[in-house]
């Protein structure tokens, strides 16, 4: 197949980066509109922003069809929240577990091995009648929505640094726009396959049919690397290489809040009332000696770097991992809370009917299409991309402060239009956080970005579990994610500017007198 012509950095000279140059933003718009070709780098950038919108679209596809689901089945309140929760919860590990997959196997297979296995859970899903059946197949599906992890290495494999933020912005952005496709086609089709009654086992079950029919087309249609660039892989299998002594320890501690946060849904479940004490102390049980194994596989893994004996060359700050999660747990956390429950405050705050306050809240969720790629643009055009980051959260703080103050008597459009402003720094800021996480480390790059992704499905629970706690008050959560976002932008001031490099390290970057689509093949 087609690739990019990639001169080796010896024969090359060095691209410029974006400090260098005083026509970056230029340089980066080009780029933006070489999005459009299908040909070399970009033909994989959108064969794999497929694969992540199909993997969105299964793992989102019981959302339309939740309170349909519930009358047939005679699902109580309690476990219609468990479906929800038992959906999200398997992610956290699974982007951990996934990323470990992809450093040492490689995207394409890894991808597609994602893409066919979604049609065994969801169609367990489609077909079940109890509801330990459907607690099971939804637990799975959690696995499926890792597969976001996969491509961010696949992206960073095929673009420069001087590009990454843009590629990977698109990515995401049009990628996550599987779980909108999913309410607005899946309905529709359920309707038209077999009518209301039972329709909802065929819109559910065709999208896991279309995801493994894609995931054999993706096994053949791509390769992992460009011609003449190796796959690189980590030295030792099991966990993360660091490569000093403090960060062992480091990431010991970032390892807590992923299994910790499944406490908190398991905990959550029992008070519901659908598990017994019994069972969450068993789950309890579980992840702790989860944890004690991860730990025990952290130290062995990393023996060299508890030695402190890894030569200069090949250390990165680990601080740079974890303020990234940090910051998924903020940005990506949010829009998975906000998108949840902004349907329903609207409803709740105008009085707006179901469909009505559904138009209102999707102000937020739809523009993930241009919100994500303008953060990974803003970061490949600035001179140091954590100002990018740092400015797109000090934007959410001034927003969701102004939503915490918000009443009815604002009116809808105010409303309508707070969210979409909110959607700009939040979403914006996921894009900034992943132009900068494949740069970390090339050799780890799944892992990382598994760990960051991680982080962000903790946030989404943690500030959902906040509406439960403090008895729904939307306008407190609010107030809590500014506070957040406010702290994160703080952090960045410790941010270290990424230094690492991508498979395409020696592509040519075109100057603004370039075609945008120069560097295609």
């Amino acid at each position: 197949m087609p690739s990019s012509p990639l001169p080796s950095s010896s024969s090359s000279p060095p691209s410029p980066s974006p400090s260098s140059s005083p026509s970056s933003f230029a340089v980066a718009f080009r780029r933006l509109g070489a999005l459009a070709s299908f040909r070399g780098r970009h033909r994989i950038l959108h064969l794999t922003t497929l694969a992540f919108f199909l993997t969105f679209l299964v793992w989102f596809d019981m959302a339309p069809f939740a309170g349909q689901i519930a009358a047939e089945l005679h699902l109580t309140k309690g476990q219609s929240l468990t479906l929800s929760l038992c959906n999200l919860a398997l992610t956290v590990p699974a982007r951990i577990g996934v990323g470990m997959l992809l450093d040492r196997f490689g995207p394409r297979r890894v991808y597609a091995s994602i893409l066919i296995f979604a049609v065994v859970p969801n169609t367990i899903f489609a077909t079940a009648s109890s509801f330990p059946v459907l607690v099971f197949s939804r637990l799975l599906l959690g696995v499926v929505g890792a597969g976001f992890v996969v491509g961010i290495r696949m992206v960073a494999e095929w673009f420069s640094r001087e590009e990454i933020g843009t590629a990977e912005g698109f990515y995401g952005g049009w990628g996550n726009f599987g779980s909108a496709a999913a309410s607005l086609v899946l309905p529709g089709l359920s309707v038209l396959l077999a009518g209301h009654a039972g329709g909802w086992r065929w819109g559910i079950g065709l999208a896991g049919v279309l995801s493994a029919l894609y995931g054999l087309v993706y096994l053949f249609a791509v390769r992992d690397t460009p011609e003449g660039s190796a796959y690189q892989r980590p030295r030792r299998q099991g966990a993360l290489e660091v490569t000093s002594r403090r960060a062992v320890f480091g990431l010991l501690a970032v390892q807590l809040p992923p299994i910790a946060v499944l406490g908190l849904v398991a905990y959550r479940i029992c008070d519901a009332g659908v598990i017994p004490e019994s069972a969450f102390v068993a789950v309890v049980v579980v992840l702790v000696a989860g944890y004690a194994a991860q730990a025990m596989r952290t130290l062995s893994v990393n023996r060299t770097a508890l030695a402190d004996a890894h030569p200069p060359a090949e250390r990165y700050p680990f601080r740079l991992v974890a303020l990234l999660s940090l910051a998924y747990f903020v940005t990506f956390g949010t829009e998975l809370a906000v998108v949840s429950l902004l349907p329903a405050y609207f409803a709740d705050t105008f009085g707006l009917g179901v469909a009505a306050a559904a138009a209102a809240g999707s102000a937020f969720a739809c523009t993930n299409l241009v919100t994500r790629p303008a953060g990974g643009l803003l970061s490949d055009a600035l001179p140091q991309r954590r100002t990018a980051l740092r400015i797109l959260l000090v934007g959410a703080v001034a927003v969701f402060l102004v939503l915490s103050r918000m009443t009815s008597g604002w009116g809808l459009w105010a409303g309508v239009a707070l969210a979409a402003l909110a959607s700009v720094f939040i979403q914006g800021g996921n894009g900034a956080v992943y132009a900068m996480v494949p740069l970390v480390n090339r050799r780890a790059g799944g892992q990382i970005a598994g760990l960051a992704g991680a982080y962000g499905n903790v946030g989404g629970i943690v500030f959902t579990s906040v509406l439960v706690f403090d008895g729904g008050d939307v306008r407190l959560l609010f107030l809590v994610i500014a506070v957040c976002a406010a702290a994160m932008a703080l952090l960045t001031m410790w941010l270290p500017e990424p230094q690492g490099t991508t498979g395409a390290t020696g592509a040519a970057v075109p100057t603004p007198r370039e075609s945008p689509l120069a560097t295609r093949a």
